[in-house]
């Protein structure tokens, strides 16, 4: 392929501009703030679950403890109800006050079952509430570094983006008047390499870093000026300027 000397020099300021473009890219998937979002985005979805889960057990023993006090309260109006009627002397006959004081004993140790079972559910109702208080803690915790993570991440995509634009608004003018089969190859090669031309400085290729020997440095140097020379190793189009070494 043959191509103007200037035009191959000017595939430089392309392919910096496109190696530039794929820097930002680059860095705008790979924002130092992503791997914290991911992480804590991860965390607070499952700390969604265990909200949900605990605020379940909350509601489950809120309503065990309701019962449990109803019934105890229910017990204690019955036993305050027969000693009433004992006290008050409205029972005479003693084997039903014999009996009415069995039934109190048993109605102190039934209170005193339901005041334990009662005193149980209040403590696990206590623990699932604290339990539940420290789960929204950590989520306002999370919820609060993720927005500033958000807001660091887009700040920062906003900065890119702007360079992006620049290095694209650059990039029309730079192959104005490029020959069409040079671009095309231009572009296959930056498609299948990331870099599609590089300068030739020093003996050594500026895409793959590769030092060329002696014979093929031999066949460059006899090449005309406007052939577009290719690197052997990585096959990208080397461009020959007075710091090629030749």
């Amino acid at each position: 392929m043959k191509a103007d000397p200037t035009h191959q020099h000017a595939l430089l300021d392309v392919a910096a501009l496109d190696s530039r473009a794929a820097q930002l890219r680059h860095q705008r998937s790979h924002l130092p703030e992503m791997a914290e979002i991911s992480t804590l985005e991860a965390e607070r979805t499952q700390l969604t679950d265990q909200v949900r889960d605990a605020r379940i057990v909350v509601d489950d023993l809120t309503v065990e403890q309701t019962r449990a006090d109803r019934e105890v309260e229910q017990v204690k109006t019955r036993r305050e109800r027969d000693r009433s009627r004992m006290d008050s002397g409205q029972i005479t006959n003693p084997k039903d006050l014999e009996r009415m004081q069995h039934e109190l004993v048993s109605l102190e140790r039934r209170i005193s079952t339901l005041e334990d079972a009662e005193l149980e559910v209040m403590e696990k109702l206590e623990e699932a509430q604290q339990l539940l208080a420290g789960l929204g803690i950590r989520a306002e915790d999370i919820d609060a570094r993720l927005a500033e993570l958000v807001a660091a991440r887009d700040e920062k995509r906003v900065e890119i983006d702007r360079a992006l634009e620049e290095v694209s608004a650059a990039r029309g003018p730079a192959t104005e008047g490029m020959p069409e089969d040079l671009m095309a190859l231009y572009e296959r090669l930056r498609e299948q390499k990331g870099i599609g031309a590089a300068l030739l400085r020093s003996r050594q290729c500026g895409g793959c870093n590769m030092t060329l020997d002696a014979s093929e440095l031999s066949r460059i140097r006899s090449a005309p000026a406007d052939e577009v020379i290719r690197c052997e190793e990585c096959q990208r189009i080397l461009v020959r300027t007075d710091e090629s070494g030749l």
